[in-house]
């Protein structure tokens, strides 16, 4: 295994995250006064974390169609106000049962 190449790799890595950390601190001093902009910074976590699990959501299971269920349970529940381990136990059960529904046809 080439040991420089990995330590340099590392390095270049912990740079590319610290910068990405940093700049934001450096860049906006002042307080953000900019109702637009203090609502988009507020909403840009939930859309990143929809981006990033929504197609794992769909793409997890052995077949599409029980992910559908699943998300649809979960929504559900979710509307219902039901607490995130209901939610998680409910929509598992549901991607479950529909796994074993097609696996009878």
């Amino acid at each position: 295994m080439n040991y420089q190449r990995l330590l340099i790799c590392i390095f270049i890595m912990a740079f590319v995250t610290y910068i990405i950390r940093m700049l934001p601190l450096a860049i906006f001093k002042k307080k953000i006064n900019n109702r637009f902009v203090k609502s988009f910074l507020a909403y840009v976590p939930y859309a990143v974390l929809a981006a990033m699990t929504f197609p794992e959501i769909l793409y997890s299971t052995a077949n599409l169609y029980s992910a559908v269920f699943g998300l649809a349970a979960a929504l559900l529940l979710a509307y219902k106000d039901k607490g995130l381990l209901t939610v998680a136990l409910g929509s598992t059960a549901a991607v479950f049962i529909a796994e074993q529904v097609i696996r009878l046809f």
